[in-house]
């Protein structure tokens, strides 16, 4: 206990004192499925703390052995975990499939990889860290659906609107389910071995019964569609995986579909672009032969106009104190969007957020910042360009740290070159966004366009704006 008490004290000292003091209080009242793959997003909101705080104060607490930390891998279509990690190293294929839905899922890390974070058992034990434990309806809601599905809260009676009938079977075991089918269309599934067999019923009435086999192993498999008429049937199953099974036979329709409704959760990308993580993770994310997509992320760089003149007018060491000072103030005004510093290059800086409209108030941050160094000092020493741009890229590692790589990178570098202190430098994607429309709007600043200008490698022209 007392090496239990000092972790919860380095919580509230490393990071938002409200929020581990909140996280503390959950861990030790809370129900059992409230502690298992936290959706931090949801949290937040529903302990009304702000989301950047909690999703900071979960990667300490998951670094101090608190918590742990699971990168899952989702389906597009049903929400349902078709992969479960430590680290994003363990997402190790190009496609993942979903018997469910029959359909295969590219794992884009910022819409089919979430993270989610779990009480670890040293610090409290839950029903969660035995699976096998969990009745059908909470084995469904606690393992098989992501943090990303709004279940219901009685999902007893919700299941029991879509599901026919339910088996439980250990490792070898065999069993049968006999009933009269209905007319429709019906799912043989298991969400542990996540196995199906799709049964369309039509037709007259069948009055001989008919057998259906059914093999449940530790792959995925899809079984196929078998057509069948209403009436009489024996579905024969048996378990040759090394886990427990809980095959059910469930009517496909509205009620089925409308199981799991969709909220938001926090992605791979968000993490990735948050400085709380890329401080306390630094290396080892990733492989090195690893590829991620991301369908779109937002790109800032800056740089400081004539450092090399500075340093030759004010001198090296004060120079440097100012730069620091720079620095310094760049990565608070990140860090508060919820973005983070990928590297710097020089007096260069190139950072990454999940929305357009962080990336554009960090940006306006930071040139706040200068403004308050530069009159502080009485001079004029500091002046930033800044460029942003945001679309599709791949997560990499590059010199053995996480990394971002595509033509969108080269793109945003490529518009912080053109900039100058005068204005924010950005592209359409960045002005098209809705939210950036609304912040310039209560902000009062107008995006006039730019006459174009060719940007060095680039072979399409790429529209530019000023933020004035």
């Amino acid at each position: 206990m007392g090496e239990v008490s000092t972790l919860w004290t380095l919580l509230g000292q490393a990071a938002d004192p409200a929020v581990a003091a909140s996280l503390k209080s959950l861990v030790e009242t809370g129900e059992d499925r409230a502690l298992n793959r936290i959706n931090p997003l949801v949290l937040a909101a529903e302990r009304g703390h702000g989301e950047e705080a909690v999703v900071s104060t979960l990667i300490h607490a998951a670094r101090l052995g608190l918590f742990d930390l699971s990168w899952n891998v989702l389906c597009r279509s049903c929400g349902g975990v078709l992969e479960a990690g430590g680290g994003l190293k363990t997402i190790n294929r190009s496609e993942y499939f979903c018997a469910f839905c029959a359909m295969r899922n590219e794992p884009t890390l910022d819409e089919l990889v979430e993270v989610t974070f779990t009480v670890n058992s040293r610090i409290r034990r839950i029903a969660a860290h035995d699976p096998e434990s969990l009745p059908f309806a909470e084995y469904m809601r606690q393992v098989f659906f992501g943090s990303g599905a709004d279940l219901p809260e009685n999902i007893d009676a919700a299941l029991a609107d879509t599901t026919l009938d339910v088996i439980e079977l250990g490792p070898g075991e065999k069993a049968a389910m006999s009933l009269s089918l209905p007319q429709g269309s019906i799912i043989v599934f298991d969400p542990v071995t996540h196995t199906t067999l799709f049964l369309e019923v039509s037709g007259e009435a069948a009055h001989e019964r008919r057998n259906v086999q059914l093999v449940f192993s530790d792959f995925h498999v899809h079984a196929g569609t078998l057509a069948l008429q209403p009436g009489p049937a024996r579905i024969s199953l048996e378990n040759r995986s090394a886990r427990r099974a809980i095959p059910g036979l469930w009517v496909a329709g509205e009620a089925m579909h409308n199981l799991g409704k969709r909220r938001p959760f926090l992605t791979a990308t968000r993490l990735l672009s948050n400085q709380t993580f890329r401080d306390l993770y630094r290396t080892g994310t990733l492989e090195k032969e690893q590829r991620f997509k991301i369908t779109n992320l937002t790109f800032l760089f800056t740089d400081l106009r004539g450092s090399t003149a500075l340093y030759d007018r004010i001198g090296d060491l004060a120079a440097f104190d100012l730069v620091r000072d720079h620095f310094s103030a760049l990565l608070t005004s990140v860090a508060a969007e919820g973005g983070a510093v990928v590297k710097t290059i020089g007096d260069a800086v190139m950072a990454t957020f999940p929305a357009p409209d962080r990336a554009v108030r960090a940006a306006m941050k930071m040139r706040g910042a200068m403004r308050e160094i530069n009159q502080a000092r009485g001079s004029d020493d500091l002046a930033l360009n800044i460029g942003l741009h945001a679309g599709p890229c791949l997560a990499v590692v590059l010199d053995e740290r996480q990394d971002y790589f595509g033509q969108t990178v080269n793109v945003a570098a490529r518009v912080q070159g053109l900039a100058d202190p005068s204005a924010i430098l950005v592209t359409k994607p960045i002005v098209d966004s809705a939210e950036v429309s609304r912040l310039l709007a209560e902000a009062g600043i107008a995006a006039k366009e730019r006459q174009s200008n060719p940007l060095r490698g680039i072979s399409e022209p790429v529209p530019l704006y000023e933020l004035r």
